[in-house]
């Protein structure tokens, strides 16, 4: 026997080779042409050739709102006769906010000197100068075109030769008497969705690959603390991930305990659009559409509409509860004890360090979603148009195959 103590592992000898410790790491980087989303960069020319909600409809009213998106700061009205409209803040005139403008009839007025602008920026009134502004006409106040679709606004900030067909979803067509399109912005829905939080401060990126991983619900959500959606997540998935047409798939197949097989598919479309099927594995399509869309490089904002029969919003925007707790309600040290999407993701910090990744076969789906996007960014910068741009009219309609499947 020997007569020297065990040695604990606190106490083992350092190796000398480099690398044996955190001394002498390389600057982390992130994947900066995809988080860069401003105007000019390449991921910002990219989500400039697409429609993105920017509000809910509701919220698209006779008292100016502030709106961020691209890395743009806007303002977002609707006029008296109804039309929404979206214009860059600074008053052409002297620079002051539209924000405090008056809205009216026709447009929204400046505080400052009272010129008015319609929806598209064009000024109809200065009424210091003579004639109502003599020259009005000879300018224009910046402005990006909206429409309004399931309850939400969408923007388009790109160039005006190329604005594509809003597209309209498959999903939440065709309504049948009872059902109806229920929308949110960020701020009821997700583990978070007590906490009014719409703007999440973390680059789009986080969300977006989240949506084509599904081993992570296996371990984040079903086995690491508590079980945070339906039981059938904790049994670990076979999974394959596909191209389709404009974007990615995952099917992820499970045995469940009762004997039954049961096959999951969800989906992501270029750039930012994805279909996740119910959480509570019910039998049935996805009824869902979400938007991931980014504020600037560093924060985004969700937004969802969704196809239901149920007639209170309470109902379906209820916030996941742990114990007897909300995410709301939790201290930080409880959140610390049961991290959920907001945690692991924001955890991640506001932008991914991709140089100190060591991703694995598991990452498949994220891997192929990178490359597909960059491919569209090449695309767009070589003067070619990104996959799923839609300009003619009868191809607007998409069609998500999500859903929850089962068999014997």
């Amino acid at each position: 026997m020997s007569s020297h103590p065990e040695i604990s592992a606190s106490e083992q000898p350092i190796s000398h080779e480099p690398g044996a410790t955190a001394y002498g790491r390389r600057p982390a980087v992130g994947n900066l042409p995809l988080s860069q989303v401003g105007p000019g960069s390449q991921c910002g020319e990219f989500l400039r050739r697409y429609w993105h909600p920017v509000a809910l409809s509701s919220d698209a009213g006779p008292r100016p709102r502030k709106v961020k998106i691209l890395g743009e700061d806007l303002v977002l009205f609707r006029d008296k006769s109804g039309r929404p409209g979206l214009l860059y803040p600074r008053c052409m005139h002297r620079g002051t906010s539209l924000f405090y403008g008056r809205v009216e009839e026709r447009g929204i007025r400046c505080c400052y000197h009272g010129w008015l602008f319609d929806v598209r920026g064009n000024c109809l009134d200065q009424p210091c100068e003579p004639d109502g502004g003599r020259h009005r006409d000879k300018t224009r106040q910046p402005w990006y075109p909206v429409q309004e679709r399931y309850g939400l606004v969408f923007a388009y900030l790109g160039p005006p030769g190329k604005i594509p067909q809003l597209p309209r979803y498959e999903i939440l067509e065709d309504l049948q008497p009872g059902e109806r399109i229920a929308c949110d912005d960020g701020s009821r829905f997700g583990q978070h969705g007590d906490s009014g939080m719409p703007i999440l401060p973390y680059t789009w990126l986080h969300t977006q690959e989240n949506f084509m991983d599904p081993f992570h619900v296996y371990v984040l959500h079903s086995t690491f603390t508590v079980q945070q959606f339906a039981e059938g997540f904790s049994v670990m998935p076979e999974v394959d991930f596909e191209y389709i047409p404009g974007g990615i798939i995952y099917k992820a197949r499970r045995k469940l305990d009762d004997g039954r097989k049961m096959t999951r598919i969800s989906c992501l479309l270029i750039p930012n659009v994805a279909s996740v099927p119910d959480v509570e594995l019910s039998p049935s399509r996805s009824s869902s559409i979400s938007w991931i869309v980014p504020v600037d490089d560093t924060h985004h904002q969700g937004f969802r509409a969704i196809r239901t029969r149920e007639p209170s919003d309470d109902v379906l925007f209820k916030p996941l509860v742990y114990g007897d707790k909300t995410w709301n309600q939790m201290t930080p040290e409880e959140r610390r004890d049961v991290p959920g999407d907001f945690e692991a993701q924001g955890g991640q910090g506001p932008l991914t360090l991709n140089s100190e990744e060591h991703l694995g076969t598991s990452d498949r789906g994220i891997i192929m979603l990178r490359r597909l996007m960059l491919k569209q960014l090449a695309a767009v910068a070589a003067g070619d148009d990104p996959m799923g741009v839609i300009f003619e009219p009868d191809r607007a309609m998409l069609s998500m195959p999500s859903g929850n499947f089962y068999g014997e």
